[in-house]
């Protein structure tokens, strides 16, 4: 039977970070709101609308912001690197005749964007999902291992009942991860091919 293994995108697969804050304090100079890119950047992981009203901005002009920072970010695609060890992990779970799953609380359309331009071609991509929300997908596409840096990785993975890897490239620390639910806590992704080949003997 095929094994399928879900990355998360941001921060575990790429470095999302410089783009996102130049596009959100674009976003906020052209809203005249106190936005800072950098700050926002570092928090990457649950849903846009739900840090924009963390960084303060009024509910009313959620909708609008969002739309507009969807609206700019095209353009920042093309300046976001993969992380280290990205393409060797996913080609390690290839390579043992499994599928790759991403699973993302990015809008699927702009998650897409980063596959094409990175020249990804994963089993399946899912936009749009956050924390607990990632479990039905993770299910359905009958992943068994979970690959994230947010403590909502690991909470989308335990609601799955998949094995839970957090990646500490992101907001989250090991503590965090492990706090969480993470069965097992790597430095970044490329830790992960040994891990797996540790893991499958």
């Amino acid at each position: 039977m095929t094994f399928t293994v879900g990355f998360d995108l941001d921060m575990t697969l790429i470095d999302s970070r410089p783009g996102v804050a130049k596009a959100i304090d674009r976003v906020g100079a052209e809203f005249e709101l106190a936005l800072d890119g950098e700050e926002f950047s570092n928090r990457l992981g649950p849903p846009l609308a739900l840090l924009l009203a963390e960084a303060g901005a009024p509910e009313a002009l959620i909708p609008a912001l969002v739309t507009r920072y969807r609206e700019l970010y095209p353009s920042i695609v093309p300046h976001v690197p993969a992380l280290p060890g990205a393409e060797a992990a996913m080609a390690a779970v290839r390579e043992r005749g499994g599928r790759v799953l991403v699973v993302t609380g990015k809008h699927q359309p702009l998650a897409q964007l980063h596959l094409d331009e990175l020249g990804w071609d994963v089993h399946h991509l899912a936009g749009d999902l956050w924390s607990a929300g990632k479990a039905e997908v993770l299910r359905t596409y009958g992943a068994s291992i979970f690959v994230g840096d947010h403590a909502g990785d690991m909470v989308g993975a335990r609601t799955a009942e998949v094995f839970a890897v957090g990646v500490t490239t992101g907001p989250c620390d090991a503590e965090e991860l492990r706090d969480a639910g993470a069965d097992v806590i790597l430095g970044d992704l490329t830790e992960f091919p040994d891990w797996l080949t540790a893991r499958a003997s």
